[in-house]
């Protein structure tokens, strides 16, 4: 069984920094990808924040290029995000994702807060 851990959340004042983890244990072969998605309060739908495919690229939300970095090693099931000059609107559950053969795999999520 496919398990995934997050770490890292927080509150942080607009303008700083967090760093998320996310392990995955139960996975003998690796991921094709991994990443993060985030669904914010009031909304419905999380959105994709960024992934790591494991070639290496990496895919990036508009909203947070150049303030994000994602890392990590699919081979190894382990991704990190740096999040850098947090805003308020960064604000929301963080969730952790690893895909494989068509499968999607969670994490129970992380809260991220930042205040104004």
């Amino acid at each position: 069984q496919v398990r995934l851990v997050e770490s890292g959340g927080g509150l942080v004042q607009a303008g700083g920094s967090l760093r998320l983890s996310c392990t995955a244990s139960g996975n003998r072969f690796g991921f094709y990808a991994m990443g993060w998605h985030r669904q914010a309060p009031g909304k419905q739908v999380r959105e994709l924040v960024a992934q790591i495919v494991s070639d290496g690229r990496t895919q990036y939300a508009d909203s947070v290029k150049g303030r994000f970095t994602i890392s990590g090693d699919s081979a190894k099931n382990t991704v990190s995000l740096q999040m850098n000059s947090l805003k308020f609107e960064d604000t929301a559950v963080y969730y952790c994702y690893a895909t494989r053969s068509g499968t999607n795999y969670w994490g129970q999520g992380t809260q991220v807060t930042v205040s104004s």
